[in-house]
């Protein structure tokens, strides 16, 4: 199954997502792939609260994006608001971002270190033979044989302190210019294909391996086929033994691209925003309650 995670900017996907790729390791399901948290700064006393945008809003101005690698923990430096590379001096007016006029500076070696993390785990996959049952693996492996983890890394990400300069997205909560998802939908939006419920009206997917994990897929990969392209090549493969399933984070506007280009090799799309009701559909696709 893929799942769409989508909505605009600044609802806390990222930081929804995070929780749940921890849930699901602490279950026993391997998670692989990447995770965007945003770099954030507390802005000082004197200063006037930005709108809601690019920079966030209230205490908190949103800097740049790093990436952690899923399951190490490896945090890389991603990407820094345009504005503020302009001003700093690290702007490349070559790289892919800077062709594409995105509002943030990606540094094309970022874009290749995350690239060749999706290698490594597409190797892993073609090293497997087709139908070859689970090998054992370690708790929180899912039943396979996990992918080389450093022990320095934290499992997800690192937390850093409200005192520190920079704050990561998801230890700043609600306050760092995310607002909650609607409550009048339960704090999700689901789209579910009749002939995927059950008679229980459950989806009727499977139970085991892991979720390969994707955030996010944006203007570079869906329109200019760059950026993550391997990512992008792997979700092109549609599902494995052991990543039955995938979830890939994408603006709502990019969603229909995203369905055209994935959909079909996964046997259809189920789109979700962050909440209650979309983290139990996740949950169940591997056999999980609540």
């Amino acid at each position: 199954m893929l799942f769409l995670l989508t909505g605009d900017v600044q609802i806390g996907k990222t930081r929804w997502l995070e929780r749940l790729a921890a849930e699901l390791s602490g279950d026993g399901v391997q998670v692989a792939g990447v995770l965007a948290p945003g770099v954030w700064r507390v802005r000082e006393p004197h200063e006037v609260p930005g709108e809601r945008g690019l920079a966030g809003e209230g205490r908190f101005e949103k800097l740049g994006i790093d990436n952690v690698l899923l399951p190490g923990g490896e945090r890389v430096p991603f990407a820094r608001r345009r504005d503020l590379a302009l001003a700093e001096g690290s702007f490349d007016p070559t790289s892919q971002s800077a062709s594409a006029q995105l509002a943030w500076e990606i540094a094309d070696e970022a874009i290749a270190r995350v690239n060749a993390h999706f290698d490594r785990i597409a190797a892993e996959l073609a090293a497997v033979p087709a139908g070859a049952p689970a090998l054992p693996g370690e708790a929180g492996s899912g039943g396979y044989a996990p992918l080389p983890v450093d022990p320095a890394a934290g499992m997800f990400h690192v937390k850093h302190s409200f005192a520190q300069t920079y704050v990561s997205r998801e230890t700043s909560g609600a306050e760092a210019g995310e607002t909650p998802a609607d409550p009048s939908t339960g704090g999700s939006r689901i789209v579910v294909p009749a002939d995927e419920l059950d008679a229980e009206g459950s989806v009727t997917v499977g139970a085991e391996g892991g979720l390969l994990v994707v955030d996010e897929l944006g203007r570079l990969e869906l329109m200019r086929d760059g950026g993550l392209v391997s990512a992008v090549a792997l979700l092109e493969r549609g599902p494995s033994a052991r990543f039955p399933h995938a979830l890939v984070v994408v603006r709502d506007w990019l969603c229909s691209r995203a369905e055209e280009r994935f959909a079909g090799v996964w046997d259809g799309s189920l789109m979700l925003s962050p909440g209650d009701d979309a983290r139990g559909l996740v949950r169940a696709s591997f056999g999980l309650s609540g």
